[in-house]
């Protein structure tokens, strides 16, 4: 007998869409068939009938412990920042099932365990599964470079390192995120152990001299105000980087990805790079393909921005090409984020507060935009919100997809759902940069597990159901470019 049937949706799989019918039983799918020939009798019956069922999505890109560490600083005194707890509560309401962190690599003693250590605010506090990118910096000892190794027999494979630390000194301490970036030495080395030993580098890829000296023009300039800083985070800046990195991975076999790209010559850098066979990949807000920079000039335009900041319209349609062509794998949201005070204390360049509250929104807006008005394929649409991510980092067939012996985490869709978003409509803090957006379509069950987390309107999870996943990457995906 199946523990839950899922009836008369179009659903999304590996081979394709079609009207099929989904059965569970405990954790994992068990079947996917035409309707009629699962038997009906189940302990739990969905009805899907005019909704499409897809995997449940994959967040690649959220900071949620570094905001609850001791020391974490917020702007506004006596207003916290969000951490695991918030963070999956808002994936989980919009349809997300997985989110990665990230934790810094420990210089001595125990590797695997001080990411374990490091990611313990997660337990029992998960509405979804969860899993952490490892960082590297130069900071890092070479033995813990060359020790990587014993992360990937752990589970954590990926690997994060930031070409810039971002802000000036001064900037730095209003941080949510500590951030360190690596030096040239430390980065080829980790390339070559990453390569060796089958992980994946994302990489933050932003030019630091170029940065440090257009913090120094923009005071000089007065430019300081927080609606200039695209002219700092600028496009030469990502291109700069994007083009550095790309010659190491060629050099070092490194299967890479750039996080958050942002403007056409990120996107040019990638494009070229896997037009010559190499393993490298794109990822691109939902944040830089809802918004550009000319937002950042309206009375609260820093609540649209994070690091790397926004560009300009011809960016943002680039990007779209990009992800609508492939060349961009997946769309993410780089979730790390506050209260609206705090997220508007800081009003220059150099304290304007980096984080992005969209979480819970990524699913269904990303259905909004590229299915409905830009026609991608549902196929493509999980790909892009879920199965790409699940194959690049490890997490494919357990994650990214409705087939047997996946888990059974899914996300049913209500495409007649058409509105305008609203605070009310949203479960996470008191500010949203889509408050006011029109969407068609959304996310209305939720199912982590086989368990439904989310169903009319109505938490049913709790946040013990979520579980630390290990990630073993599939080394077809590091050879060439595989999506």
């Amino acid at each position: 007998m199946l523990d839950m049937l899922i009836q008369g949706g179009r659903v999304v799989t590996p081979a394709g869409v079609g009207d099929w019918d989904v059965g569970v039983v405990g954790e994992k799918i068990v079947s996917v068939a035409f309707p009629g020939v699962l038997p009906a009798a189940a302990t739990q019956v969905i009805d899907a009938r005019g909704k499409i069922v897809v995997p449940g999505g994959i967040e690649t890109h959220a900071h949620a412990v570094a905001n609850v560490q001791p020391g974490a600083r917020t702007l506004v005194a006596g207003v916290p920042n969000a951490g695991p707890l918030e963070h999956s509560l808002g994936a989980i309401w919009g349809g997300t099932t997985t989110v990665i962190d990230f934790a810094p690599v420990p210089h001595a003693g125990d590797l695997a365990q001080g990411i374990h250590d490091y990611l313990a605010p997660w337990r029992g506090q998960a509405y979804t599964d969860y899993s952490a990118h490892c960082i590297y910096s130069n900071r890092t000892p070479p033995d813990a470079i060359a020790r990587y190794h014993e992360l990937v027999e752990a589970g954590f494979p990926s690997v994060k390192i930031f070409t810039t630390d971002i802000r000036p000194p001064e900037g730095r301490q209003t941080s949510l995120t500590p951030i360190a970036k690596i030096d040239t030495g430390r980065l080829e080395d980790l390339m070559r152990q990453v390569a060796r030993h089958g992980g994946v580098l994302a990489v933050h890829g932003e030019d630091d001299e170029l940065v440090m000296y257009n913090y120094l023009l923009a005071q000089q300039r007065g430019q300081w105000d927080w609606y200039n800083v695209h002219l700092i985070h600028s496009k030469l800046v990502e291109e700069l980087a994007f083009q550095q990195v790309v010659r190491l991975a060629a050099r070092t076999g490194a299967g890479t990805y750039f996080v958050h790209v942002t403007a056409s010559e990120g996107l040019d850098a990638i494009a070229e790079a896997r037009s010559r066979g190499l393993p490298v990949y794109g990822e691109v807000l939902t944040l830089a393909l809802s918004f550009t920079c000319d937002r950042y000039k309206e009375a609260d335009g820093m609540k649209y921005h994070t690091y790397p900041s926004l560009k300009y319209t011809e960016d943002q349609r680039f990007l779209w090409d990009g992800l609508l062509g492939g060349d961009l794998s997946f769309t993410a949201i780089d979730s790390s984020f506050t209260s609206w005070l705090d997220k508007i204390a800081g009003r220059r360049v150099v304290d304007v507060r980096g984080g992005n509250i969209g979480i819970e929104i990524r699913m269904g807006v990303n259905y909004t935009e590229a299915v409905v008005r830009r026609r991608m394929s549902l196929e493509d649409y999980a790909a892009v919100t879920s199965t790409n991510a699940a194959k690049l980092l490890g997490l494919y067939p357990k994650k990214g997809a409705i087939a047997v012996g996946s888990d059974a985490d899914i996300t049913i869709i209500d495409p007649a759902i058409k509105k305008t978003l609203r605070m009310a409509d949203l479960h996470v803090r008191d500010y949203s940069p889509w408050e006011g957006w029109q969407v068609e379509g959304w996310p209305t069950t939720v199912i982590l597990r086989g368990k439904v987390m989310v169903a009319n309107g109505q938490l049913l999870g709790s946040p013990s159901d979520g579980q630390l996943i290990a990630r073993k990457i599939d080394p077809r995906v590091l050879r060439r470019p595989a999506f």
